[in-house]
């Protein structure tokens, strides 16, 4: 990318077909319904595309239709998630085929690993590839926290372009966000947190990563805009709004994690005929039963259907 990547950037989700298959049509309005709305990029193959269910057949395929489907529109960033370092690598070469914009790494995971381990891991990556590295902040899957201090100085050295962070601590993304400042500030900081995308702002984020983007990615997209503008009351009234709407997450019963999270905004899609299909990667299920009407009342209440 000539320019730093800020702004919405969805973590695209992946449609299904009834048998499991990736749904293209669904896919190519899901894009469509992206775009259209105003966001600034697309990341593929992180957490809410269900990447860690897919085979590496399935990433390729995935990658290849939406570089397709967007066809240079925005920017597309691709995760490249796996448990260590030659593996990432890997998909970086696929990454780098078909002609993505930048990479989206993790910390190595399974594997125990230490401040020293992933500091090396990220350095090989970035030295692999011209593609620009965003390291993914994501502590509840790969079950250790990025120190800011240490993506502060990676930053500093190029060895990072940005920082998707989910870790859920704001403290810390505070931390980073001086840090990022005092160097000059030469890496992107995007908040991977659906509904305090507001205080995320305000710390100094560029911008937003939030998986309820594919479900509203315009109410996502004026929030931005407002906060580059400084009209914080449509920054908090919008947030307040998408809050709302992000209880779709905590209407099934029974499930947890993506089952629940990405298995909400499947259903929400559906119901807003951006979707055929809720269907989820094996061995997750779809929502159903009484969840169903209270997501759909939900989105109906935002306007959405």
């Amino acid at each position: 990318m000539a320019t730093p990547l800020r702004g919405v950037v969805p973590p695209l989700l992946t449609p299904l077909t009834a048998d499991g298959q990736v749904d293209r049509p669904s896919l190519e309005k899901l894009v469509a319904h992206l775009v259209n709305a105003g966001v600034d990029g697309i990341f593929a193959l992180g957490s809410s595309s269900e990447v860690a269910f897919f085979t590496d057949e399935r990433r390729r395929e995935v990658l290849e239709t939406v570089t397709g489907l967007v066809a240079g529109q925005v920017p597309v960033i691709a995760g490249v998630i796996d448990t260590q370092t030659d593996r990432v690598i890997s998909h970086v070469r696929d990454a780098e085929r078909v002609g993505v914009d930048g990479v989206v790494a993790t910390a190595p995971f399974y594997a125990i690993t230490g401040p020293e381990e992933i500091e090396r891991h990220f350095r090989t990556v970035a030295a692999a590839t011209e593609l620009p590295l965003y390291a993914y902040d994501i502590p509840v899957c790969v079950h250790v926290k990025i120190a800011p201090a240490l993506l502060a100085q990676l930053g500093a050295e190029g060895v990072l372009a940005g920082v998707k962070d989910s870790s859920g601590d704001d403290v810390s993304f505070r931390r980073l966000a001086a840090m990022n400042r005092a160097n000059g500030s030469p890496m992107s900081l995007l908040t991977g947190h659906e509904v305090v995308v507001d205080g995320a702002y305000l710390a100094g984020a560029d911008g937003c990563v939030p998986g309820l983007g594919n479900v509203d990615p315009a109410g996502y997209v004026r929030m931005h805009k407002a906060a580059m503008a400084g009209d914080w009351a449509t920054v908090q009234s919008e947030q307040d709004r998408l809050a709302r709407l992000f209880e779709i997450v905590f209407q099934p019963v029974g499930k947890v994690g993506p089952a629940a999270g990405v298995g909400a905004f499947k259903t929400a899609l559906r119901e807003m005929g951006v979707f055929s299909t809720n269907t989820m990667s094996t061995p997750m299920s779809p929502i159903e039963g009484d969840s169903v009407a209270r997501i759909r009342a939900l989105v109906e209440e935002a306007g959405l259907v």
